[in-house]
């Protein structure tokens, strides 16, 4: 069995190495992203593992032609993908999971960065000004904090979050009695009018696009902290950058922003990054802006090759495949 794996990274070899021959699968490791150009190097291999660039329907036609029956995501979002299409070729789509530790442990390390105004703080004592002004913090002890998001990870962050002492607000379409243990299962509504930090833990859908916006920012707290370690599109960066502005929004800490997909993981040191919201919010001082860096650990690195991998296997034999988020038909 043969397998190619797109934008292969040099931190990733490794580890394909490992599991292909814990496996017994031939691997075709390729450092670029997927397009149109190079959608013949998966010649010869049932299946594909890409990460977040786009794998459009055209893209799909090249590799079904070439025999690729699976398309495995190395991303628990798999929003790039056209699994309509996918589907109607009958190439199964899948993405992975990896231990939630890894999200979770970063958002809380993002919380106390963002009231305790590190990003100031850090600043200054680069320039050696060792000075207090402007920079007390609050206690995350004494907030209520609201997490949008009970899924695997959200309710690691509920758990980190139960040792602070903090009052812990939870809202999701499904209750979990696990996470209900640890925090009050509440409305969106309750969440926006009664949090002093935010945090959320949804996958990008039409239902989660902009859920912050110039409404709901309205109906939050003055000084509301948010918290955003998912996907960019939950909020609606014009309406934070105003409400940042203003001081209705008191701090936010972003691993994801909208329209990330061009510049994260590139370097862009020598040459103008073309994305004025970025600019606007990474010069303010008190938001905290990080690379979509919050999953990067060696164990979830690890659980995403191997996972894929067993994904790729399970839809090449045509087994029941866990990870599956498209319905052949």
């Amino acid at each position: 069995m043969k397998i190619a794996a797109y934008s292969c990274r040099p931190d990733e070899l490794a580890l394909f190495e490992k599991f292909g021959k814990q496996y017994g699968v031939e691997l075709v490791l390729i450092p670029h992203t997927p397009t149109l150009k190079n959608a013949h190097m998966a010649k010869g291999c049932q299946a594909v593992s890409v990460v977040t660039s786009p794998i459009s329907a055209e893209l799909l036609d090249l590799w079904h032609e070439d025999g690729v029956r699976v398309v495995s995501t190395r991303t628990v979002g798999y929003e790039h993908v056209d699994i309509q299409h996918a589907a109607r070729l009958g190439i199964r789509v899948s993405n992975v999971s990896y231990t939630p530790n890894t999200v979770a442990e970063y958002t809380v390390m993002a919380m106390l960065m963002a009231i305790r105004k590190m990003k100031t703080i850090m600043t200054r004592y680069m320039g050696q000004d060792f000075t207090l002004n402007g920079v007390r913090g609050r206690e995350l002890c004494r907030m209520t904090v609201g997490v949008v998001g009970t899924g695997r990870i959200g309710e690691a962050v509920i758990r980190n979050l139960s040792g602070f002492g903090c009052r812990i607000l939870a809202c999701d379409l499904q209750r979990k009695e696990s996470a209900a243990a640890l925090a009050e299962y509440v409305e969106l509504e309750q969440i926006w009018s009664s949090c002093d930090l935010i945090t959320f833990h949804t996958p990008a859908t039409e239902v989660t696009y902009h859920l912050v916006n110039r409404d709901t920012l309205s109906k939050m707290k003055d000084g509301v902290v948010l918290i955003n370690m998912a996907r960019g599109s939950i909020i609606d960066t014009d309406a934070l950058i105003d409400a940042l502005e203003c001081g209705k929004a008191g701090a936010a800490a972003l691993d994801v922003v909208e329209n990330e997909g061009k510049i994260y993981y590139r370097d862009f040191k020598d040459k103008p990054v073309r994305n004025r919201q970025m600019a606007v919010l990474q010069a303010m001082p008190n938001v905290i802006m990080t690379p979509h860096t919050a999953f990067f650990t060696d164990e979830a690195v690890s659980d995403m090759i191997a996972y894929s991998i067993q994904s790729c296997l399970a839809g090449i034999k045509g087994e029941e495949d866990p990870w599956q988020v498209n319905e052949i038909r």
